[in-house]
């Protein structure tokens, strides 16, 4: 699925990178807890998170992530959006709960991964 599909829907709002959201990703992930996504998610192109401090960023750019949706209309600081600039990475952010987020791109195609326990 291409991010600008990811975008469509989910109505979201571009932050950063708009040149990439031709980019394909094939599977996401949602989580608020960095620890979690660092622990077990593998090969997860997109993060989807209601967090929004610097640690996100830094996050998916070590799991080598390209995109980050922030849900809940949550908006990422003047830094984290340089910050995300600087290692390439898309930002959006959306009105819609993780919950329905996850569902909605689940629903239209784009999986997770199964959970390696580390």
């Amino acid at each position: 699925m291409k991010i600008s599909k990811i975008q469509e829907l989910l109505n979201a709002e571009v932050l950063c990178c708009p040149e990439s959201l031709d980019r394909h990703v094939y599977s996401a992930c949602g989580s608020d807890m960095m620890s979690d996504v660092l622990a077990y998610v593998k090969d997860q192109a997109v993060l989807l998170t209601g967090l929004v401090n610097p640690q996100v960023i830094r996050t998916a750019e070590m799991m080598d992530m390209i995109c980050i949706v922030f849900v809940r209309s949550k908006r990422p600081s003047l830094e984290m959006i340089h910050l995300a600039e600087d290692n390439g990475l898309v930002l959006l952010t959306t009105e819609m709960r993780m919950y329905d987020a996850c569902g909605t791109l689940y629903t239209n195609g784009l999986i997770g991964k199964k959970v390696e326990h580390v």
